[in-house]
């Protein structure tokens, strides 16, 4: 996947970190019997989702080939 610059852009990179620092703290609260953290850390991670689709809608992640465009 390296060979095609796969994630290699700023809407991947910050959509990922948003979600993996989403995750951390999910996991951190379940570990500490905190259910209201637990869902807040779930909700951070769909954020990252949603704020590297708005990236990528801005012009900032990998265009979709020809061939997907409708």
């Amino acid at each position: 996947m390296a060979g095609n610059s796969h994630g290699h852009t700023p809407a991947a990179w910050t959509g990922v970190t948003i979600a993996f620092i989403g995750f951390c703290a999910a996991a951190a609260f379940v570990v500490l019997a905190e259910p209201i953290g637990m869902f807040a850390g779930l909700a951070v991670a769909a954020l990252g989702g949603l704020v590297g689709l708005g990236m990528r809608a801005a012009g900032l992640g990998k265009p979709m080939p020809e061939r997907q465009r409708g």
